[in-house]
Order: structure tokens, then C-alpha cells, then sequence
């Protein structure tokens, strides 16, 4: 069935079970690290016919799927995401394009350790279905590539062969599978 047959309409929510939000980083240049978090909350809210959608994002900086001492590092350490000072990173959506092949484009801010800037995910988008349990559920698989030095994450150390110790891109993917409210 065509996206255009099954809109998304009403509001919808993030299943936290079934919906997740990571990022990767080249690491030593030899290899890419991947962290998720575990707590996110996402909602979109689409007009009556579909065409007009919003969609916001919550992720607590604190729950990074990771080891002990990068979580120390990392998250609470003022080179990268501080959480002390910045708990949340936040997503609001501007623009919502959805295709009929299912391919969706989201231009909207993102904010990590309280700066905004611009950025357009593009993905796939699995219209309206009924589950087995009476709920309607819908999904969005989404991916970014920023510059981390954006949003004030610059620390780097030199490879004594050359190059980076950390990438300065990061790749930034959700999973989101919704379910409708009311």
C-alpha cells in the first residue's frame, strides 16, 4: 500500500522499548566507536491528511549505552556532551518531507551542551499498521552525518603517524517505531 493511501495522522509517541538513538565516530583511525542512549522520548504530530508533520526529540545524555570510564569521560566531561551543565539533547523538526517510495527527509535544530545548529536526516519512513494488540504503530529510521566541533566537542590528540586520535564526523541514526495516542 502507498504512503499516500495510509497518511499518518493524530499524534504518535516513541515504544522507548523499540526505538533507539546512537552515534559513531572514527576511533584511532582504525576503527569506528558506537554508543547508544537509553533514554529517549520522541513524539510526532501529523495533520488530518498527513501532509503537515512536527516532530520533537528528547534524549538524556546520561543514559550513553557505554563503558564506565568513557561515560565518566565522555558524557560528564566538559570536552563532549557535559551533562552535568547540558542533561538533554533535544530535536525539533522544521520541515517533514515523505515520499511514496517511503523515503523521508527531516530538516530541523539539534541542540547538544545548549548550542543549536541546523541539520537534515534523511531515511525511511513504514506507514500506519495495526498491531495485534489494537494499537497503531508507525516508523522512522533516520541518519545524520555532523561535525562534532559544531556544538563546541573539539578535543582532539595527534596520531604520532599523522592524523586524528577521534573523528570530527559523527554519525547520528534513530530508530523510531511509533505508536499512536488516543
Amino acid at each position: 500500500m502507498s504512503i499516500a493511501t495510509r497518511p499518518l495522522s493524530g499524534t504518535f509517541v516513541a515504544d522507548q522499548a523499540h526505538s533507539s538513538f546512537q552515534f559513531a565516530v572514527k576511533h584511532m583511525k582504525v576503527s569506528t566507536f558506537r554508543a547508544s542512549f537509553d533514554d529517549i522520548d520522541a513524539s510526532v504530530v501529523a495533520d488530518d491528511q498527513g501532509i503537515r508533520l512536527h516532530g520533537a526529540a528528547r534524549v538524556e545524555s546520561v543514559s550513553i549505552k557505554a563503558p564506565p570510564e568513557f561515560r565518566e569521560h565522555v558524557v560528564h566531561g566538559a570536552e563532549f556532551f557535559d551533562a552535568g551543565s547540558h542533561p538533554q539533547i533535544t530535536v525539533r523538526s522544521q520541515d517533514v518531507e515523505l515520499s511514496d517510495d517511503g523515503t523521508v527527509t527531516v530538516r530541523g535544530e539539534l541542540t547538544i551542551r545548549g548550542v543549536t545548529r541546523a541539520v537534515t536526516a534523511t531515511g525511511s519512513y513504514q506507514p500506519p499498521i495495526e498491531d495485534p494488540f489494537g494499537s497503531t504503530r508507525a516508523a522512522f529510521e533516520l541518519n545524520a552525518t555532523v561535525d562534532r566541533r559544531d556544538w563546541g566537542m573539539d578535543w582532539q590528540a595527534p596520531l604520532p603517524g599523522g592524523g586524528d586520535a577521534l573523528g570530527y564526523d559523527v554519525e547520528l541514526s534513530a530508530h523510531l517505531e511509533l505508536v499512536k495516542q488516543g
